[in-house]
């Protein structure tokens, strides 16, 4: 595990996102998470949307299904998952300025339902949801062991939990760890990076089976070329970015550097991306990863029996 080396306090990271808020939206919108693209052609809201996509296919979202996100942002995830798939969704931030946007977009929505709440004392009814996704929220999280096993909570018996982590490679050299993964952490506001043996470990110690993870390092990382490319043409068209980044009083405003350091980090390969998914064991709302999303086969299966996919595990070669 990667370690940013400081405490990490959670007021810290609602303070990082809500001090950065018009900034994030400025550069990438709504959907604070990377790009999932299929072709060069693709925009940066078509590769977003993709990445929901994939997300809803591994949680094997289905109408009526009860889904929990963790660390929604502002909750375009949760509104995608009303919309495109009929989903009943509770969405949890730790920003006011996230949750108030969430809220101005749909002020009287009792769907998605939105919560401004710390997923680690979430106060929600346990087995109460179908599936739990996380979105990159648990690199924020004070407390790995404590976040897996309130996924494990809250889901129903045969329930999924997909989680899309920033990632280190196994074994990161050591210029890698003191120049790109720990300043990553500290000025991400990030507690650490884990690798995806680690992710999948924890998944198991908190009694969920992992049935399969993706490495798609090369099919995300031009989100941060895209994001560095914006920075700059703000700087160069708008005055509130000089005034933010030059003469404002914020430590956050570090994180255009950051910026520079994942985009290197994707570059040298000591940075990843991974999609992990879990069942927990029992009798329930999940299928075996390699059948088909019939109606018929969404109930009644016992998901500890499920078997680990082909070429998806921790020790499969990553892509580039």
């Amino acid at each position: 595990m990667i370690m940013s080396g400081l405490p990490l306090q959670t007021v810290e990271v609602a303070a990082h996102y809500d001090d950065l808020d018009s900034f994030y939206r400025e550069i990438w919108g709504e959907h604070v998470h990377h790009g999932f693209w299929h072709s060069d052609a693709e925009t940066a809201e078509e590769a977003t949307h993709h990445l929901i996509t994939e997300v809803a296919a591994q949680a094997q979202v289905q109408p009526g299904d009860r889904i929990c996100d963790v660390g929604c942002g502002y909750g375009g995830t949760a509104r995608t998952l009303v919309r495109e798939h009929g989903a009943e969704v509770t969405a949890l931030t730790i920003s006011e300025a996230q949750y108030r946007y969430a809220l101005s977009l749909e002020p009287d929505s009792t769907n998605p339902i939105y919560l401004l709440r710390d997923w680690l004392t979430n106060g929600l009814e346990p087995a109460s949801f179908d599936s739990v996704i996380a979105i990159e929220s648990s690199e924020h999280m004070a407390d790995l062991q404590a976040f897996f096993a309130e996924v494990a909570r809250v889901l129903k018996p045969g329930g999924r939990f997909v989680v899309c982590a920033w990632l280190s490679r196994e074994a990161p050299r050591f210029w890698e760890r003191r120049f790109l993964l720990e300043p990553i952490c500290r000025e991400g506001r990030l507690r650490g990076i884990g690798s995806a043996s680690e992710y999948q470990q924890l998944a198991r110690d908190a009694g969920l089976v992992p049935v399969g993870f993706q490495d798609v390092s090369g099919r995300v990382k031009r989100t941060w070329s895209i994001c560095a490319g914006r920075v700059v043409q703000g700087l160069l068209q708008n005055q509130s970015y000089w005034q933010f980044m030059f003469h404002g009083p914020s430590s956050n405003k570090i994180f255009a550097l950051t910026v520079i350091r994942i985009w290197l980090a994707y570059q040298f390969g000591c940075m990843r991306y991974g999609i992990l998914t879990a069942l927990k064991p029992g009798v329930g709302g999940a299928r075996c990863p390699t059948e088909p999303p019939t109606p018929a086969s969404r109930r009644g299966v016992d998901s500890g029996s499920c078997p680990e996919p082909e070429n998806h595990s921790a020790s499969a070669r990553f892509s580039p």
